[in-house]
């Protein structure tokens, strides 16, 4: 049996890989990868990026199969919105020269690995 510290530790190392795993498609889709695991008081940013001229925020999420669902279900509307507030402090906090950012999703299940470009939008300033 785990101990919880066993247990966080596995979930970490997951949680890593697949980070990783993340980044080596954004690089084979053509992405230039700026920067990974910002972080700061009001949470964390997985990758940021840029496709082309875009500047991308990418969430990752995985799941070891399909069998609960797909990795992208997990991004729920308030992980949406946390990522929204974390994208707006990096932008305030690296003033990076953009003229237009998406938030894009990386979904991870079982061994088969989804971009979703545009996942969601914000509305207003």
């Amino acid at each position: 049996m785990e101990t919880a510290a066993e247990d966080r530790t596995t979930t970490v190392e997951r949680g890593a890989s697949a980070e990783e795993r993340a980044a080596e498609a954004l690089r084979g889709a053509g992405y230039d990868i700026i920067e990974r695991n910002f972080r700061c008081k009001g949470g964390e940013l997985d990758i940021i990026a840029r496709d082309g001229d875009i500047l991308v925020f990418v969430e990752v999420r995985s799941r070891d199969d399909g069998h609960h669902g797909h990795a992208a279900e997990m991004v729920s509307p308030s992980k949406r919105g946390q990522v929204t507030r974390v994208a707006r402090i990096y932008i305030e906090a690296r003033r990076p020269v953009f003229d237009e950012c998406r938030f894009d999703v990386v979904a991870i299940t079982g061994e088969t690995i989804d971009i979703l470009k545009d996942a969601w939008r914000v509305g207003g300033p």
